[in-house]
Order: C-alpha cells, then sequence, then structure tokens
C-alpha cells in the first residue's frame, strides 16, 4: 500500500540511511544492529550523534537472528531502533517470516524504529514469499525502509535510492534536509527512471545467472579444505571461513605477495564488518559478480593460496 507521497528520492541508499538517522535520533541514542553488518552505517551513526551496538550472529548458526532475550539485553532508556539489511550485506543471509515477526514485536514492545535496508531485496534464493519490513502490521508508522537502483540495475555509480516511510512526520524531518542538500543527481534521475522500463526478462536473466554464481562459489569454497560458507539465500554476498590466523593479514598478502600463474584474489576481511573486537579474523567476505568462469578460476587461485599462506592454521572445525 505504498503511495508516491511515501517515497522521498535520495543521493543514493547512504544518503538514505543519513537521513533516516538525522531524523529520527538525537545525539546519544542507540541502534541495535546484527553484525557483521555493512561497515558504512557505524559511520552514519557518528554523523547522527548516535551509538551503534552490535548482537552477535554466527558463521556456525548461518548468521540467523539471534533469540529475544539477547536483544532485549541491550535495550535501555537511550535505545531508539533496530537496523537491518534483508537480505544481508556482507553474509547473504535473508530473515525467515519468524524472524521478521520477532523484530516486529520488539520494536512494538519498546516503541523503537525499524530501520530496513533492503537493496537487495530482488536477489532471494529461496521458495518461501519475500517478507519486507513493510508487510509487518502494526509498525507502519515505525518503519523506514531504504532503497537504492545501484542493486537491481547494476547502477551504483548514478546515486539514487530511496527512504520510503509511512510516517508523516518523519517525512517531514526527511525533507529538511533533503532541501539543505538540493536534489540528487539529475542524470541519475534520468538513468533511473529509464531504468524501470527494463523487460522482464533482465530481471530473469540477471536473476538466473546470480543463481548459478551463487552454487558455482558455494560449492568450490566447500570444496577447498578447510573452508567453510554458509549457503546464503539472498544479496550476491557469503562470508566463509578459512584456515588462517588473521584475515586481513592474509588478504594483504595475497594482493601483495601471492601470485597463481600471474593472478591473484581480492576479498574483504570480514573484520571491517564487526565491531566486536577479535570477531571475524578467520573470515572472508567474498562477492559472486564475477562471471561463473572466472568465480572458477577465483577459485583454484584461492586454494593455491590458502595452501601457501605462512599463517595458516589447522581447521578446527565449526
Amino acid at each position: 500500500n505504498v503511495t508516491a507521497d511515501d517515497i522521498i528520492i535520495t543521493s543514493g541508499g547512504s544518503e538514505a540511511v543519513l537521513f533516516s538517522f538525522m531524523s529520527c535520533l538525537n545525539p546519544g541514542d542507540e541502534i541495535i544492529v546484527p553484525e557483521p553488518a555493512y561497515a558504512n552505517y557505524m559511520a552514519f551513526a557518528i554523523s547522527a550523534g548516535a551509538k551503534i551496538r552490535t548482537i552477535a550472529t554466527t558463521i556456525e548458526e548461518g548468521f540467523s537472528l539471534p533469540k529475544v532475550e539477547k536483544f532485549e539485553e541491550l535495550i535501555n532508556e537511550r535505545t531508539r531502533a533496530i537496523l537491518i539489511c534483508n537480505p544481508n550485506n556482507p553474509t547473504g543471509y535473508l530473515y525467515t517470516r519468524r524472524e521478521m515477526n520477532q523484530i516486529r514485536d520488539l520494536v512494538k514492545k519498546y516503541d523503537l524504529y525499524l530501520f530496513s535496508d533492503e537493496v537487495y531485496r530482488e536477489y532471494i534464493y529461496t521458495g518461501s514469499p519475500y517478507i519486507s519490513a513493510m508487510h509487518l502490521e502494526g509498525i507502519e508508522q515505525n518503519t523506514i525502509l531504504i532503497d537504492s537502483v545501484s542493486k537491481r540495475y547494476s547502477e551504483c555509480g548514478i546515486r539514487v535510492g530511496a527512504l520510503i516511510t509511512k510516517n508523516p512526520e518523519i517525512r517531514k524531518a526527511v525533507m529538511k534536509f533533503c532541501q539543505a542538500r538540493l536534489s540528487p543527481p539529475l542524470i541519475g534521475q534520468i538513468v533511473a527512471e529509464a531504468s524501470l522500463d527494463a523487460p522482464e526478462e533482465y530481471y530473469r536473466d540477471v536473476y538466473d545467472e546470480y543463481v548459478e554464481r551463487r552454487k558455482c562459489l558455494i560449492d568450490g569454497l566447500n570444496r577447498i579444505p578447510g573452508v567453510y560458507s554458509p549457503i546464503p539465500m539472498g544479496a550476491f554476498y557469503t562470508v566463509a571461513k578459512l584456515p588462517i590466523d588473521d584475515s586481513d593479514k592474509f588478504c594483504r598478502w595475497c594482493l601483495e605477495e601471492f601470485n597463481y600463474e600471474g593472478e591473484t584474489v581480492m576479498m574483504a576481511p570480514a573484520s571491517g564488518f564487526y565491531t566486536t573486537p577479535g570477531a571475524g579474523r578467520n573470515q572472508v567476505r567474498v562477492a559472486y559478480v564475477l562471471k561463473k568462469h572466472d568465480l572458477e578460476r577465483a577459485l583454484v587461485v584461492l586454494a593455491k593460496a590458502l595452501e601457501a599462506y605462512p599463517g595458516r592454521v589447522e581447521d578446527d572445525g565449526l
């Protein structure tokens, strides 16, 4: 039941997150965010004078949402919001209906805002219907959805996103920030509008390609000795556990010191997606945005890198 009046166009999804924080939070307010999480959320919170408090998810449990009690341990008089990314960056985790209802109940019970970053929602790989925050009944005035054309149309550089909410007071506050920065880029708006006319075949072809890439990557990772990746149910990322001492060192070593037949691999150390000290030290985020044959080659190179890496450790299992 979203109308045009509920939508505010922003300069990318990042600005939508920032304006949401600036409009809903006061300095010192706290946001609960499941980790690992998109690293820029922290920067946006700092800009708003807010504090992010993370609640841990684990690779052993496939990055599923923690129990209600774990959330309630973090909730205090300064808690104002819960932030989710669904499907998730960096893990590719897709929240279930039960988990979304759990979040809804917390938002209702404590009268919190729910910031829901759903820029990857076209990329879900289950037979179940997608549950958006906008589908959750009873918290319509508490929900702010973040959207972007960056992932849907591979248009990251045009900087066009959207903030969607049924709450008129939030929209009024957001519009003040929008007026202060004048407008999103004109060319970006023209491109984004034209993209809306993309044929159904475009979406189907892109989706089918990501399904094949995901299978190629996850199967390939889990065949490498000592490597483990859960099966991501959305987006186009996975977080994989590697038999290494330190992912920051390993990723840098791959770029600076290692090559196999003149090639290497570039990954994101997962530690950058955690705020908990020491978390993610043996994990990396891998994006399956390359063509399938390039992913197959990358898996070969990664296996060779793990064989040669001086900081390799024995696999301790899950």
